[in-house]
């Protein structure tokens, strides 16, 4: 079975939010009708899941650059916020950037992977966005304390969740092995060689999950946000230690695109006991030097910074400036949208954390610490309630989104780069059977001279 769009129009209207809906809070054949539907309509239009891989090789050839990639981790509303992505997007032309999620936030945002996909597709086809959607799968990590336990468990778990999120459209994949660091050893060497060991392994299960004619967009890590700053030596011992194994293990097969490193900052920020953030000292002078090396020594697109969000305006122009491959961006935007809650939900989330999040508050920590570093938890419990917002508040709050990322992808210099997507990313059309026929997936190319992005 085809689908055909023949008003695009309808598309981007009321139709589309009632079908998302289906999507995530449907049940049984209807739900997955409408996910699939969603799927097609995008393949139909132009709106398509794809690897940034070739972009960020570019980069690292020197072809591109002058802008970092915002990485954005959708967790609440994921529909309403991911609109106001797309419509930023289409304000300034940008192209070059992510929707991701990570292992963690997968199940306390109760977002699996093919809902998260969908979602993502849905709201660009309601904003009327064309282009390529890289969707990718955020810190895939390996626990260590689950790692030195039994080893093969924990990351045959990482791989299961791999194949989850490539067959629902993720193709670009962030793999974090830097857990298993071991800063006992006396040489980098050993230091990192779990780290880009498992990294090869986890690696390889992902290139045999491609589509045909797909390269995902896998990066590696070599150090934990919130430790020591990461040092050129570091990153050196990585990849070499990694090419190497991949070059013995799977010749010929690709690597990273890029890899993320500690320069400063800490995933949610450091919230103080008033509940407020604590300034970070961000280290662009690393950020500038392993970029460089990434680029220069081993065809990376550079460095990636995580947990970015909870910076100061002032901060985000930088990145472009020192060529920082990608940034990922994730607390802000939550606390944007508990700021806008009405007071009454706000107050039934507090009450949940108070019963269900109480192991996790330590001695000492002031109400506004414990709530602000658990909040996340009740994204997944309070999901319907999230999407079921008054239209007041709902339109407040996509009002602040629009400026805040209308903001960053103007500080992140974004703007105008849907044309160097064009230029080097090619998106497959990828075909899938209705549920509960016996069809099978189908991949086609898109024709050279197709252009998807308007």
């Amino acid at each position: 079975m085809s689908v055909t769009v023949h008003d695009a129009s309808v598309l981007a209207g009321p139709a589309m939010d009632a079908l998302v809906r289906e999507a995530v809070f449907g049940a049984g054949d209807a739900r997955d009708q409408a996910r699939w539907l969603i799927w097609e309509l995008g393949q139909a239009s132009g709106v398509r899941p794809a690897s940034i891989h070739d972009l960020y090789l570019a980069r690292g050839r020197g072809d591109v650059s002058g802008f970092t990639v915002p990485a954005i981790n959708v967790r609440g509303m994921a529909y309403d916020t991911a609109r106001a992505v797309f419509r930023a997007a289409n304000r300034l032309d940008a192209g070059a950037f992510i929707l991701e999620i990570a292992r963690s936030e997968i199940a306390y945002t109760d977002q699996r992977p093919v809902e998260y996909v969908t979602v993502m597709l849905a709201a660009a086809l309601r904003e009327g966005f064309r282009g390529p959607l890289f969707i990718q799968g955020d810190h895939f990590q390996v626990n260590a304390k689950k790692y030195a336990a039994d080893r093969d468990p924990e990351v045959n778990a990482v791989k299961a969740l791999a194949r989850e999120a490539v067959d629902a459209g993720f193709y670009n994949i962030d793999v974090d092995t830097s857990t298993l660091v071991d800063l006992s050893q006396p040489t980098l060497a050993e230091q990192q060689r779990r780290n880009y060991e498992e990294c090869v392994e986890i690696t390889m299960a992902v290139r045999a999950l491609e589509p045909k004619g797909v390269t995902i967009s896998v990066g590696g890590e070599i150090g934990e946000v919130g430790t020591a700053n990461s040092t050129v030596e570091e990153l050196e011992a990585f990849m070499d230690g990694f090419n190497a194994t991949l070059a013995s293990r799977a010749p010929g097969m690709a690597g990273l695109s890029k890899i993320s490193v500690q320069s400063g900052t800490s995933h949610g920020g450091v919230v103080l006991a008033d509940g407020s953030i604590a300034e970070v000292k961000l280290d662009l002078n690393t950020l500038e030097n392993l970029s460089r090396v990434a680029r220069r020594k081993y065809g990376l697109s550079g460095a990636v910074q995580h947990g970015a969000s909870t910076l100061p305006d002032e901060a985000f122009h930088h990145f472009p400036r020192t060529e920082t491959a990608e940034i990922h961006l994730a607390t802000n935007f939550q606390n944007m949208l508990y700021d806008a809650l009405p007071g009454s939900l706000r107050e039934a989330i507090y009450r949940w954390l108070d019963e269900n999040a109480k192991d996790e508050r330590k001695a000492g920590d002031s109400d506004e610490q414990f709530y602000y570093k658990t909040r996340k938890k009740a994204l997944g419990p309070f999901k319907r309630a999230l999407w079921d917002l008054d239209a007041d508040a709902r339109t407040r709050l996509a009002a602040a989104y629009d400026r805040k990322f209308e903001f960053l992808f103007t500080q992140l210099a974004v703007g105008g780069t849907k044309e160097a997507v064009r230029r080097h990313v090619k998106p497959m059309a990828i075909h899938r059977p209705p549920p509960g026929t016996a069809g099978h997936v189908v991949v086609e190319a898109a024709p050279d001279d197709a252009d998807l992005s308007d």
